[in-house]
């Protein structure tokens, strides 16, 4: 479902990465792990289409990115997935539900207040949800930024260090959406400093 050819990407002098290439089939994860400053993020801002492809100067074949078949720069291929960076994008002055319910509504999908409740429920926000956001924890932040996974319902997960400032239980919990996300034929592409908490992982080194 997910393949990808030759990504390099150079910052200055520096070659951060190249001739990169993985697939992914149904059901499949690939932890990106590497020292900081290697790459990851860029990694995933390239795989998202935030990031111009790079093409090598050696010769080797053009960079591609190819979902079913398909480039995915395509913005309709894009609608199938989600991507959420390493620092919570959330906005302080809007409640949990409605930074939700914003969220869906930038990509074109909107969202009854009983699902977006439904979503921050699973995530351990109960009570919560009508609270500025600014008044809550750096892990509770995170949850909300995570309640998407359950309301945009993309096919590919593309997250960067999903499991920042969360506690024992939001890992364990995060590690169960991954699971259940999988086991339903959808694919993951995460980066993180620590191991996953899900079985049948892809490693790519940077």
């Amino acid at each position: 479902m997910l393949d990808v050819t030759n990504l390099f990407c150079q910052r200055g002098e520096r070659v951060l990465f190249a001739n990169v290439s993985f697939s992914l089939a149904t059901g499949g994860c690939l932890h990106v792990r590497g020292s900081n400053g290697s790459g990851k993020t860029s990694l995933l801002r390239l795989l998202v289409g935030l990031a111009p492809l790079e093409n090598n100067e050696t010769g080797n074949a053009p960079a591609a990115i190819h979902w079913r078949g398909r480039s995915l720069r395509d913005s309709a291929m894009r609608e199938e997935l989600i991507y959420l960076g390493h620092h919570a994008a959330v906005n302080g002055d809007l409640t949990a539900l409605e930074n939700l319910q914003f969220a869906n509504a930038q990509d074109g999908v909107p969202l009854a207040s009983r699902d977006a409740l439904a979503a921050l429920q699973r995530m351990g926000l109960g009570g919560r949800e009508d609270l500025p956001v600014r008044v809550l924890s750096a892990g509770q932040r995170r949850r909300v930024l995570l309640a998407r996974l359950l309301t945009k319902r993309a096919a590919l997960w593309v997250l960067d260090e999903a499991f920042t400032a969360l506690d024992v239980a939001a890992v364990k919990l995060l590690g169960e959406l991954l699971d259940e996300h999988l086991s339903a034929g959808g694919l993951a592409v995460l980066t993180s400093h620590q191991a996953l908490p899900v079985v049948n992982v892809q490693v790519l080194e940077l």
